[in-house]
């Protein structure tokens, strides 16, 4: 991809930002202050919404000069989620229908050839059978998904997490995955996002949306991870099913700390709190590109010496 269409990427969606922003602020579409909101400023939930507008056009675009940059077909599986995480964003679709919906997606993925079918020797397992790797590949998918969408309750945390696993992926392999021109694409379109999620005044945020679109995003790369065809330089020495825990370790081990407090606590593992890792930072007074450096920083330092 050379500098010309890199360009165009960022400045398309910048202006994309820009103007779905002052559409969504003259509808006063803006996100809801609640009680379990990190925020006190206007804010609109555009971000998600941008990036895969970004993503499909340049596909579409591809796709009618005859360049296959990627797979398109991931294109539905995506675009299902986007639109559950658009519907989520204005109208609070009900948990259960998101969550029957996520479970086709996992399902159309699995087709696709994304399973989990080997533990690459954790506990001495490996090669699973076809049943089993699927009802497990369907569990993880939901747990990744839901994990990103969780820890979306900051400026930059969740588009830090996506942009972490894009690079560190194609980094750390023998050569670029199949979906390394889809990766940069998103890449680049959520660098500009940074300067309007970081506002002072006029936020933009990224939304179900963006969080379940990128969820499932990372969820692709790393079942990609943990496949045959996906080979680590050799100077990295790491089991490859550890080696995807501890990519995006700070979702999972959020996710879990969460569920066990409100089990213990007798509610809906999915009632939404502040009880966060990252809200109990804010609550320390700690600003939030703070703490999504600080956080970024730990899983990177964690996962190269587990490489190392």
């Amino acid at each position: 991809m050379n500098v010309s269409i890199i360009t165009l990427i960022i400045i398309s969606a910048s202006a994309l930002f820009y103007g779905t922003q002052k559409l969504l602020i003259s509808r006063q579409k803006f996100d809801k202050i609640n009680h379990r909101s990190a925020h006190n400023t206007q804010a609109t939930k555009n971000g998600g919404i941008v990036v895969f507008l970004i993503l499909f056009v340049f596909s579409i675009f591809s796709y009618l000069k005859g360049d296959e940059i990627y797979d398109y077909s991931l294109l539905i599986p995506l675009s299902i989620m986007f639109v559950i995480g658009v519907y989520d964003d204005f109208y609070d679709a009900d948990f259960k229908l998101k969550f029957f919906l996520q479970i086709i997606v996992a399902k159309l993925l699995i087709d696709q050839g994304f399973i989990i079918d080997n533990f690459q020797g954790i506990f001495g397992w490996y090669e699973l059978p076809r049943l089993a790797s699927q009802l497990f590949t369907f569990f993880v998918f939901l747990v990744i998904v839901n994990a990103v969408n969780f820890i979306d309750g900051i400026d930059g945390l969740a588009i830090s997490e996506a942009l972490k696993v894009i690079l560190v992926v194609e980094y750390i392999g023998v050569e670029n995955t199949p979906f390394y021109n889809m990766g940069l694409v998103l890449a680049f379109s959520i660098i500009p996002m940074y300067y309007f999620n970081f506002k002072k005044q006029n936020k933009i945020f990224l939304g179900d949306a963006g969080s379940l679109f990128l969820g499932t995003v990372i969820a692709i790369y790393l079942f990609y991870v943990l496949g045959a065809e996906y080979k680590l330089n050799p100077q990295f020495k790491m089991n490859k099913a550890l080696l995807s825990i501890a990519i995006i370790l700070y979702p999972l081990v959020d996710l879990l700390r969460v569920f066990i407090i409100r089990i213990a606590q007798k509610k809906s593992p999915f009632h939404p709190d502040k009880n966060h890792l990252h809200h109990l930072l804010l609550k320390k007074g700690i600003p939030h590109l703070w703490i999504v450096i600080v956080i970024q920083l730990i899983s990177l330092t964690v996962l190269f010496f587990g490489l190392l």
